[in-house]
């Protein structure tokens, strides 16, 4: 099933990643100040479940990502956030395999096409439909 091999693609993305999980090495201030204002810009999977109007299945609750299930009246998706711009930009350096994704700021939807164009018109973002790095 799809949405068993995307969840576990996250899942091994998430352990194998590498993270600042905001310990630092004690040094200088702007690596905690960058972190916790990109995480303040950011929106939750919650949140961003509540505006497509679902309630979410959180299946990784991890230091650098989060990611639930949402199933609405537009169908199924996962909805993945990302505390840092480093992490998101990794995570969509492998994801082209699980093309079409919808993406936002520091977050990202994985559906079908006809899924992830109806839950566009609620969180925005824009629609990937092949590898990021290529506009189209």
């Amino acid at each position: 099933m799809t949405y068993l091999r995307i969840a576990a693609f996250v899942l091994v993305l998430a352990a194998c990643a590498p993270g600042d999980g905001g310990g630092g090495d004690g040094g200088g201030d702007d690596s905690g100040g960058g972190y916790v204002a990109a995480a303040a810009q950011s929106m939750t999977v919650e949140q961003l479940a509540a505006k497509a109007g679902c309630t979410p299945h959180i299946q990784i609750d991890a230091v650098d990502l989060r990611q639930g299930h949402c199933e609405t009246g537009d169908g199924q998706f996962f909805l993945t956030t990302f505390t840092t711009q480093e992490g998101k930009d990794a995570w969509m350096d492998t994801a082209p395999e699980y093309n079409p994704h919808l993406v936002g700021p520091l977050w990202t939807a994985l559906s079908s096409r006809a899924v992830l164009e109806r839950v566009q018109r609620r969180l925005g973002g824009d629609l990937h439909l092949k590898d990021h790095r290529v506009k189209g």
